[in-house]
């Protein structure tokens, strides 16, 4: 007999690293979760970006069960036929000629800037090994990562930190090009800022980056594990900008809901990461690869693409409709299903608040920082779990208003 548990036990059990939601998650199904006691929520966190079909999708289950059946694991001395025929996809659905597997968006982006740094050096010399990155960027929790994320707060508990990493202002080219030159060995963008307020990167911005980093002889990495796997539409959003990265990374949506990261790359800078210079134990399983390779199948598709830009709307739409009525939002934006509402100065930091309302009133949403709400739902959610879920956010932040000092 299982033991039961609650909310209290995270609180006398867990690392405090997190603060979780005041209700604990039983099951789901779709875009819909019920809770321990049975109560419903409509959900538009999506699992953080990751739930892109949603909970419970009948082929993602099909396709964990029949590989489960199967084999499970083996470690990187030996590979398998999932993975091969996922990698397959990615390179004929990319710029990619290459793929290095692993489990999250922070060790794929560990992957990139390793790659970065190795190639570097063996084309230039030691010399050549500067990161340049962009404030309020946020690529990962390891220490490499996490210094290259432009948050100082997540940062500096854990110093000293790596050292040649330097920030320039997002969406600033002059800020960027003062930074970038030959001692350059990589930059590293997100298309979108998530963690950091969902902000779009203007074309002219991304385009200038790649003129500053082909002139200089540096490599251009685009992390797309929160913007890629239709998120904004188009499968990766660099898609929309015509400007190709030389890595990108990828996670989140790739597997679902099942963990998998991802680094793409092409054949000439591959051959830096030779055999023994990087690798992983459970990158590349074969769980991993029978689920991602689903996804890929599932959501590469133009009629879910293409659904993607009409939940925008939707979306949009109505977040306008609620603001036109509270007044509480200064802007709403981002592309695809990656959402932020941005508060105005009366509500500022007050984020985290609409979101525990957002809980109460039976919808689960996400936070970007102190002041933007972030909605980053499963890419085929309903037109009636749109209303009904924005419903209950209208009826949340009427809730925040009556209660405001």
């Amino acid at each position: 007999m299982q033991q039961s548990v609650s909310r209290q036990d995270f609180d006398r059990w867990m690392v405090p690293a997190y603060s979780p939601a005041s209700f604990v998650p039983d099951r789901a199904e779709g875009s819909r979760v019920w809770d321990e006691n049975g109560k419903e929520y409509i959900d538009f966190a999506g699992g953080i970006a990751v739930n892109a079909l949603g909970h419970a999708h009948p082929e993602l289950q099909q396709a964990l069960q029949q590989q489960a059946a199967k084999l499970w694991h083996t470690g990187n001395g030996y590979t398998n036929a999932p993975i091969l025929r996922l990698a397959k996809q990615l390179i004929d659905a990319t710029f990619a000629d290459r793929v290095f597997f692993c489990n999250s968006g922070a060790e794929a982006n560990e992957a990139a800037l390793k790659l970065a740094r190795k190639y570097a050096h063996e084309q230039s010399g030691p010399e050549k090994s500067g990161i340049v990155a962009f404030k309020n960027a946020f690529h990962g929790r390891t220490l490499f990562t996490v210094t290259a994320g432009g948050q100082p707060a997540y940062s500096k508990d854990f110093a000293p930190l790596p050292p040649a990493i330097d920030h320039a202002v997002f969406n600033d080219l002059a800020s960027a090009a003062q930074l970038i030159g030959p001692q350059t060995a990589a930059v590293i963008v997100e298309p979108i800022q998530g963690e950091g307020g969902v902000v779009p990167a203007d074309p002219a911005f991304l385009r200038g980056l790649r003129e500053l980093c082909d002139r200089h002889n540096a490599l251009l990495i685009f992390d797309e594990v929160q913007s890629g796997v239709g998120r904004t539409g188009a499968l990766y959003a660099y898609m929309h900008y015509g400007v190709t990265p030389d890595i990108l990374s990828t996670a989140k949506a790739l597997g679902g809901g099942f963990p998998i990261g991802a680094m793409l790359t092409t054949e000439k800078l591959a051959a830096t990461l030779n055999v023994g210079s990087h690798g992983t134990t459970y990158g590349g399983n074969p769980l991993a690869g029978a689920v991602g390779g689903k996804v890929m199948e599932l959501i590469n598709r133009p009629e879910v693409l293409e659904g993607v830009q009409l939940r925008h709307r939707w979306f949009t739409d109505g977040l306008n409709a609620i603001n036109q009525r509270l007044h509480l939002f200064k802007e709403v934006r981002g592309l695809g299903l990656l959402i932020g509402a941005v508060l105005n100065e009366d509500f500022s930091g007050k984020a985290k608040q609409i979101s525990l309302a957002a809980a109460e009133e039976g919808v689960m949403v996400l936070i970007a920082g102190a002041n933007v709400v972030r909605f980053a739902p499963s890419l085929i959610i309903s037109e009636q779990e749109v209303k009904e879920g924005l419903a209950r956010f209208e009826r949340a932040c009427e809730a925040l208003l009556k209660g405001a000092p």
